[in-house]
């Protein structure tokens, strides 16, 4: 198959849309296909040296405030990157603005259209501006309505899009590189750094951003004997470091430092309310970590609570603090709860997970094949 993949964000972006998209890419080119991938411009122009195919970028601008996002501009490039790629397939990821166009250039040639819903961009109007919950379902329900199928990556995001009128919903979910995250690679020599004093490490890693909602950390931070460690960058870094007394804050991390990381921490803590998904919650799993998120979206699927980790209200500092304290408290509990989740993600890989996105082109294909015959 010849696959465009249309993309919001490619590496050297780091968050859970260009990871995804980049995994996809890899994963065609090992079983044989011909992906091209087309994703927003960024500053660095040998950015794509280590990209698994050929990668079109499109003018874009920072998106104020935030600047490690950016913004695809009006360009023809997508049309014509798409019909001189001869494509069987466009794969729309996280579709909102240059997926958008994605979307109209499939459509006018003819080609068929997967669109990966990855974003739950209602909720970051919510967060961002107080409003245009509604203007962001119109748009997201124009793009995704107007393509073959849409791959839900939970089962709380396929009720999301189903609820707001968005057919054709099939789930899709997201590998985790079990051989890179994994419990082998706790390092004691990092915990003395980190914890010189022997406290238990509680650990996050994502953006630093409004909505990841990492100041409901501050009560865990209180904890005795707990310290904090927070990885990741964004435009909240700075208020965070205020709102988190005594937490060390390393920045972001990618490759084996992360896994090594991952591994030795003895709890990780998502606390963001708007994940469709949640990748880092499956990284620490792999990692043999157990886990408290919020009940709600995308963790809801990943966390078994009392099993591998622990569910909490969204948006709840003193039900975060209180889980991490029931499990600091037990260690027998911790370390039985890290083996159970490295054992259910076990055969998550990107591997079982590319051949799956596979099988749904291979179906959006016949049912196209069967409508034209």
């Amino acid at each position: 198959m010849r696959v465009v993949i249309v993309t919001e964000s490619f590496p050297p972006d780091v968050n859970g849309v260009a990871h995804c998209a980049l995994q996809t890419a890899r994963h065609l080119v090992r079983r044989g296909h011909v992906p091209l991938v087309i994703a927003p411009a960024v500053a660095d122009p040998a950015a794509d040296a280590d990209a698994p195919c050929a990668v079109v970028r499109v003018p874009s601008l920072p998106l104020p405030g935030y600047p490690q996002v950016r913004v695809a501009l009006p360009s023809r490039r997508v049309a014509a990157a798409i019909a001189a790629h001869r494509a069987d397939l466009v794969h729309l990821a996280g579709p909102f603005v240059l997926g958008a166009r994605g979307m109209t250039a499939a459509a006018r040639l003819g080609i068929p259209a997967v669109a990966v819903y990855q974003t739950d961009l209602a909720g970051y109007a919510r967060t961002y501006v107080g409003t245009g919950e509604g203007a962001a379902w119109r748009r997201l329900r124009a793009v995704h309505g107007a393509a073959d199928r849409t791959l839900a990556p939970s089962t709380a995001a396929l009720r999301d899009l189903e609820a707001h009128g968005v057919g054709r919903v099939r789930l899709w979910g997201r590998g985790v590189d079990t051989l890179r995250f994994r419990p082998g690679l706790r390092d004691a020599a990092l915990r003395r750094t980190l914890a010189p004093d022997g406290e238990l490490l509680v650990g996050y890693v994502g953006r630093l951003a409004p909505e990841k909602r990492v100041d409901l950390l501050a009560g865990v931070c209180g904890l005795p004997g707990v310290r904090v460690v927070v990885v990741g960058g964004g435009p909240s870094g700075s208020a965070l470091r205020t709102a988190l007394p005594g937490a060390r804050f390393l920045g972001r991390r990618t490759g084996a430092d992360l896994a090594r990381i991952f591994a030795s921490l003895d709890v990780f803590a998502h606390t963001g309310p708007y994940e469709t998904f949640c990748q880092t919650v499956q990284e620490a799993m792999a990692s043999g970590v157990p886990v408290v998120a919020p009940a709600v979206g995308g963790p809801l699927d990943l966390v078994g609570h009392g099993l591998t980790g622990l569910l909490v209200p969204p948006g709840d500092p003193d039900a975060l603090r209180d889980a991490v304290a029931a499990l600091a408290a037990a260690p027998d509990l911790r370390a039985a709860q890290g083996r159970a989740g490295r054992a259910a993600v076990r055969d998550r890989t990107w591997e079982a997970l590319g051949d799956e996105l596979i099988g749904h082109y291979r179906e959006v294909l016949r049912e196209r094949m069967a409508v034209a015959a």
